[in-house]
């Protein structure tokens, strides 16, 4: 529970608004955004999970990430950046309130796609510096198998009449594919080239200062594979229609040019086929429960798409709007199977 103005480093706290976040990471008890005499913050609280410090959802990643300095060291001369930590609080009922700056800049889902190819350049940078610096222990590990993982869904309508309507029988045969191969798919995703990753890299964790790109939420930051962050965020820019689809092939060549030169200018010891062939393995791995969520959700007779991101939008337009993302991991999945 929020305890209004016991710790703020804004003063007496005049006013707080409840801000969206993943309710199915139940490391996070909530954020606000806090209106004090001094000015505004963010706080977010991170609630006691268990003690696997290496579980993707562990509840003390993200105070010790700030805490321990790692944020600052990722970061480093590379164009990144993340909120600043205000204060760190721990909490007689074992909580800890993150008190950061409300950050001011341009919000990812408002920014250009040549921005957007800014950023993959900084990330390519510090994701090769990372590749071989000593590794906290609180990371989180194999995140892909226990964030994609995680999704259990029995009884697929794999020829649901919406799903006929909008998706081609090739299309609904390679989705089915993918889900039945995932754990085949987590194996080589983690035998790909490891570094250090954000793991919650989209639009909404994203804002923009001048040429500074500062990436908050970093509550999964783990091992990860190289590109595993590109292949995350390149769906992600349209999942939700934070950005036109139409633009999805434009985003997915300049985010993974941008990325691979970054990595490579960075010093990245690896050829530009096996970047490319990484981002597109784990971007196909980590989406494997998408399509089945959203077909269980249409034989529930709820809305298949995000509840907490684009509630508003219709079955069809949903629909329409991610059938050129599933054909784009369809492909891709069938070109890393080939390659």
């Amino acid at each position: 529970m929020l305890r209004q103005g016991d710790n703020s480093p804004v003063g007496t706290v005049s006013a707080l608004r409840a801000l969206t976040h993943n309710t199915g990471n139940t490391a996070t008890g909530g954020v606000w955004r806090v209106t004090g005499a001094q000015g505004e913050a963010i706080l977010k609280i991170a609630t006691p999970n268990g003690d696997n410090t290496t579980a993707w959802d562990h509840w003390q990643r993200e105070p010790l990430a700030y805490r321990d300095g790692f944020i600052a060291d990722y970061c480093r001369d590379t164009g990144l950046s993340a909120p600043r930590l205000l204060a760190s609080v721990d909490r007689t009922d074992g909580a800890v309130e993150l008190w950061l700056e409300d950050v001011s800049g341009t919000p990812g889902e408002q920014w250009t796609i040549e921005r957007l190819g800014t950023f993959a350049t900084q990330l390519g940078a510090a994701q090769a510096r990372w590749r071989h610096q000593p590794r906290p222990q609180w990371l989180s590990r194999r995140f892909l198998r226990h964030y994609a993982g995680r999704f259990d869904y029995p009884t697929i309508d794999w020829s649901h009449p919406t799903a006929q309507r909008f998706w081609p029988p090739d299309l609904l045969d390679g989705l089915r594919r993918l889900w039945e191969r995932r754990w085949t798919l987590f194996d080589a995703a983690e035998r790909l080239p490891q570094t250090v990753c954000h793991l919650d890299v989209w639009p909404k964790n994203l804002f923009a200062r001048g040429d500074e790109s500062i990436l908050i939420d970093w509550a999964f930051t783990g091992e990860g594979a190289i590109g595993e962050d590109i292949g995350n965020l390149i769906p992600d820019t349209v999942l939700d229609g934070l950005l036109d689809v139409d633009s999805l092939d434009e985003i997915r060549e300049t985010l993974t040019t941008a990325y691979t030169n970054g990595f490579r200018r960075a010093g990245g010891d690896l050829p530009e086929a096996d970047i490319h062939r990484a981002i597109a393995l784990t971007a196909v791995a980590k989406y494997t429960w998408l399509a089945p969520m959203m077909l269980t959700r249409l034989t529930e007779g709820t809305s298949p798409g995000s509840h907490s991101y684009d509630p508003d939008s219709g079955t069809e337009e949903v629909m329409r709007r991610r059938r050129p993302i599933f054909e784009l991991l369809v492909n891709w999945a069938r070109h890393t199977e080939s390659g």
